[in-house]
């Protein structure tokens, strides 16, 4: 990691510059060529208009690709500037950008506007800042490695806590805490601290180790959506989640006023609806249902969701929340519910540095809607075989579609069991696994404007794929016997409903062969 410690201000500005940082970092490295980040940060009560940022390379060291910047090359020394988008970095706030490297080397002789990248004013000695935004960056078994951005200030270096136990004191802005038992659970803050004493602490970042006793999933399995929310459904708390359902997809991760960033918290009217539910209570309940083999996900988006990542600075955001939410409520992966669009390209970005963080058992599923999935040109499309390698499941919804294309051409309509299939044959034909391809319908009146079915329809729908048996006019050319399942929008309508859809689908799988 480079240190790059003024940012010195364009056009009047007058931050100062013991407010202003920027961090190079190398998010990931495959020895031949790597990715570089850099990181501007404005703490300052005033905005930065406009920055610059010039480095050399070393010999065989070279720039390939890159986003958010502009780049001018001069031999070896590159010159980054902002683009229209990105040029104001906020009071408060900061941007990112990024470039492949190619080579071993790292940047050198930075200048950050003209100024040297390791001078400037950082105030009295004494006056440290506190660490930022600290970050897990790798696990194993036994330890957790965090990093953070440097405080302000000339620190002697750092302190890690966890609670008030001194748990590592390094130099740098990294540290490795070794030890730890599998599975469990860590809570940290960092200081700076100099001969004159410590900062403030910084925010805490919790991880959980890897090692966790995880049970595969099975061949075939039953998805469901549990409602976060209260609307004309039973509210539930997932302790009342029936037995039947093998994944639990938590509805919703919301977004926040910064592209990309998710949050997530019990919400405070189902909490009251269900006579009172605490963060503590919900979390037990996700380790209770892993401990029957069930999988817990948070599903990101739905109808009204606004999480947008359409860049490198939202996929940075998206990846980090995104982890660290997963590492404090325990959550087994992410489903991508983004009925207002996605861009292929940075959410499979995402996706991929996620997994990186948080291990390769994480689930990834996928819930488009059919107009998303009638092509490979589509966006969700493009993004479920751009991560095939990683990609768990698509549960396509499979409801308020109205008429759509079957892979034969023809024209189908919801609700039936033709459109079951015919649909769910263009992804089996064009790329998909039948490992990756589920059914997604409503579980009975109330959860859909339209495409309710029986549940013994769905039953017949699943036989027709994979035994070539209960079809309707609709035959595949050929079964497909590992299909994955069902989904159903939602639990609590199936419960709501009597638990038909669960009752009825959920056994059913297990005949499949």
């Amino acid at each position: 990691m480079l240190l790059v410690a003024l940012l010195a201000p364009l056009g009047g500005s007058q931050a100062s510059a013991a407010t202003l940082a920027a961090t190079f970092t190398k998010p990931n490295d495959w020895g031949s060529g790597w990715e570089g980040r850099f990181t501007l940060t404005n703490a300052s009560d005033q905005a930065i208009n406009g920055w610059k940022v010039e480095f050399d390379l070393p010999a065989g060291t070279t720039v390939g690709s890159y986003w958010d910047a502009l780049l001018t090359k001069n031999g070896q020394r590159q010159t980054f500037q902002n683009r229209n988008y990105n040029a104001a970095v906020p009071a408060g706030g900061s941007v990112t950008f990024g470039f492949l490297g190619n080579g071993p080397g790292a940047p050198e002789n930075c200048t950050f506007n003209g100024n040297p990248c390791g001078g400037g004013d950082t105030g009295n000695p004494g006056e440290l800042g506190a660490p930022g935004n600290p970050t897990v960056t790798a696990r194993t078994d036994t330890s957790l490695t965090l990093s953070w951005q440097p405080a302000s200030g000339t620190p002697t270096g750092y302190r890690v806590y966890e609670g008030s136990d001194l748990r590592a004191t390094v130099s740098g802005t990294t540290a490795t805490i070794g030890g730890l038992a599998k599975c469990s659970t860590h809570s940290y803050t960092i200081k700076a601290y100099d001969d004159n004493g410590e900062s403030a602490a910084s925010t805490a970042v919790t991880s959980t180790t890897s090692g966790c006793v995880s049970s595969a999933l099975p061949k075939h399995f039953l998805t469901g959506y549990w409602h976060n929310f209260v609307n004309q459904a039973r509210p539930l708390k997932l302790s009342q989640v029936p037995a039947e359902y093998d994944v639990i997809a938590v509805a919703f991760g919301e977004a926040t006023t910064r592209f990309g960033e998710v949050s997530f918290r019990v919400d405070p009217g189902l909490a009251s609806a269900v006579g009172g539910y605490t963060d503590e209570q919900f979390k037990a309940d996700v380790k209770a249902l892993q401990a029957k083999g069930k999988k817990v996900i948070l599903s990101v988006g739905g109808e009204k969701g606004a999480i947008w990542v359409g860049n490198s600075s939202a996929a940075t955001l998206f990846t980090d929340s995104m982890s660290s939410i997963i590492s404090e409520w325990g959550f087994d992966g992410v489903d991508i519910d983004l009925e207002n669009g996605l861009n292929p390209t940075y959410m499979g970005q995402a996706l991929r540095a996620i997994r990186a963080k948080v291990g390769n058992e994480m689930i990834i599923t996928m819930a488009p809607q059919t107009v998303d999935m009638q092509s490979t040109g589509g966006a969700y499309f493009q993004l479920a075989l751009a991560i095939k390698d990683i990609l768990t499941v698509v549960h396509m919804q499979y409801y308020n579609s109205g008429t759509m294309l079957g892979c034969d051409q023809q024209v189908y309509s919801q609700g039936t069991l033709n459109f079951m299939t015919a649909l769910a044959c263009i992804q089996l034909e064009n790329g998909l696994r039948p490992d990756q391809v589920a059914l997604g319908l409503p579980a009975g009146a109330g959860a859909a404007g339209g495409g309710v079915v029986q549940p013994g329809l769905v039953n017949n729908a699943l036989d027709c794929l994979a035994k070539g048996t209960s079809c309707g006019t609709f035959k595949p050319s050929k079964t497909y016997p590992d299909i994955r399942g069902a989904m159903t929008w939602s639990i609590n309508w199936d419960v709501t409903n009597g638990g038909r859809f669960a009752g009825t689908v959920g056994p059913h799988l297990d005949t499949l062969p």
